[in-house]
């Protein structure tokens, strides 16, 4: 098979098969082009052109739809950092300044959530929606064509990628809106009135697909030539531990994440924390790879673009500041404070306590030190192995293989790298529980929405975010669903909008 990676240039050839998506995508039910199309058969008849379509997938993941700037995909991408604000500032990790939360109305970080206001979550919605399609096209595309020259071992590979990245795509639309509508097919006429699908539908296709892509994905980076670009088996097998996770069956979570544990020849927990998120991460399971031609992005990531300062000697502005929630959940001596965080004295909030502005920092370059043309050290990290040991210790506390000495032991590989000490070996289930959540909370701290996700899978999110200041008065659990866009809702009569809203 061609070896493949990211090149910017495969939108252009993927944008023959998508001429339907403009880059907001802006109903499910408008996008769609007959599979049987010349420009589908073009596309899909050799191993390299089929290769390019999918290239273009990922790109679009993480650049942006076509036509827009890759220094702004944090903002028009659910994929591209839009998925991490979100979920930091609806739970209690990050708060907006006042200049975000005046466009904003901060109704997202109060969590005073209408179906008129939430001008912001529905391109989570779009955006996702316009991915499945360019995905489904891929799948469709390849199981239609007739071509010799598209083999079978590559008619294969893209198959479980595109498979791959449906699910991942649903994985998010439902932790962040509930039931949704399960677009499986570019056919116009099975997606134009689609009804909301229950969570346990959405996730039992989601690992139906991410078993299949398992079977016949790539074990090794040979795809991405070397590089942790290009999701392969093991990408799939850790998003399958957590889908497991997510759905109670811990049994299988633990063995998925114990199954990548165990590969010691390609994935290890970098000992230094300033080398987790770099190109070279051995920690790296899934990366994607953003274009360094972009005259505002540079070399910088976009969630680095997005939460820098506006200058590197701590005077400079952020659009987003560490809460005090998360900054009173931090151990002393936890070296990730000192590696994934810095600090400006730009006052975002005067309510807020101390002298400093806190922000995340796990991307290292930003606003006022990111440079065109030079060398690109990180790229934006998706699926990271400390997942796998976070998911089997959860798993082994609830009753997995291995019960608490698996969990305790899993907790102190991350603490360890941390800099903590090893946790007490005589913790109860309970305390092992709230550990873990507390492990969770830090390591994955303004990381994919992890926080927001685990407050509400695990029963806590009424708890924690009720007595927030910010949030109050708290209008209920209805908030812990964004709402249905309001243009779907009238596009689609089978359609129905989340409760509370």
């Amino acid at each position: 098979m061609k070896l493949h990676g990211l090149k910017i240039n495969a939108i252009c050839l993927f944008c023959i098969l998508c001429c339907a998506l403009q880059m907001a995508c802006k109903k499910l039910i408008e996008i769609g082009e007959p599979i049987n199309t010349l420009t589908t058969t073009e596309i899909f008849s050799t191993d390299a052109t089929a290769t390019s379509a999918m290239s273009g997938v990922y790109s679009t993941m993480i650049n942006g739809f076509d036509g827009g700037l890759a220094s702004t995909s944090s903002q028009s991408v659910f994929s591209a950092g839009l998925t991490t604000k979100l979920g930091a500032v609806s739970s209690d990790e990050l708060f907006s300044s006042s200049y975000v939360s005046n466009i904003n109305g901060d109704v997202y970080g109060a969590n005073k959530l209408t179906v008129i206001n939430a001008t912001i979550s529905p391109t989570i919605w779009s955006s996702a929606y316009s991915i499945i399609y360019k995905a489904n096209s891929v799948i469709e595309g390849i199981a239609a064509s007739k071509s010799a020259s598209l083999h079978n071992n590559v008619r294969e590979e893209l198959t479980g990628e595109a498979k791959f990245i449906r699910a991942f795509c649903y994985f998010y639309l439902t932790n962040f809106f509930g039931d949704v509508p399960m677009a499986l097919t570019v056919d116009f006429n099975k997606t134009a009135n689609l009804p909301r699908m229950s969570r346990d539908q959405v996730y039992q296709q989601i690992i139906k697909d991410l078993k299949d892509a398992q079977a016949v994905l790539a074990a090794d980076n040979s795809q991405g030539k070397g590089e942790r670009t290009i999701p392969n088996k093991w990408a799939a097998t850790l998003l399958l531990a957590r889908a497991y996770l997510y759905t109670g069956d811990y049994n299988n979570a633990s063995i998925e994440a114990s199954s990548i544990i165990s590969n010691h020849a390609t994935y290890s927990l970098e000992a230094d924390l300033n080398q987790v998120f770099s190109t070279s991460s051995n920690e790296a399971v899934w990366q994607l790879k953003q274009t360094s031609e972009d005259a505002q992005l540079k070399n910088a990531t976009p969630e680095g673009l997005l939460f820098s300062a506006g200058d590197l000697n701590h005077h400079g502005y952020v659009q987003y500041g560490l809460t005090s929630q998360l900054i009173s959940a931090f151990e002393p001596n936890d070296k990730r404070w000192t590696t994934w965080v810095d600090s400006t004295d730009y006052l975002i909030d005067s309510t807020k306590p101390g002298r400093n502005t806190y922000f995340p920092h796990k991307y290292i370059i930003g606003t006022q030190n990111s440079g065109l043309g030079q060398p690109v050290p990180q790229y934006y990290m998706v699926l990271r192995l400390a997942d796998a040991y976070l998911i089997r210790a959860e798993a082994s506390v609830n009753g997995a293989s291995g019960g608490l000495g698996t969990a305790i032991s899993d907790l102190n590989s991350i603490r360890h790298r941390a800099g903590l000490p090893d946790l007490n070996t005589n913790l109860n289930q309970l305390q092992l529980k709230n550990a873990i959540a507390r492990e969770r909370q830090i390591e994955f701290f303004a990381e994919w929405g992890h926080r927001w996700f685990d407050l509400k899978r695990t029963g806590q999110a009424s708890a924690v975010l009720s007595v927030i200041p910010a949030k109050q008065p708290w209008l209920g659990d209805g908030q812990l669903l964004y709402p249905i866009p309001r243009g779907e809702i009238i596009a689609d009569h089978f359609l129905t909008q989340n409760p509370g809203y």
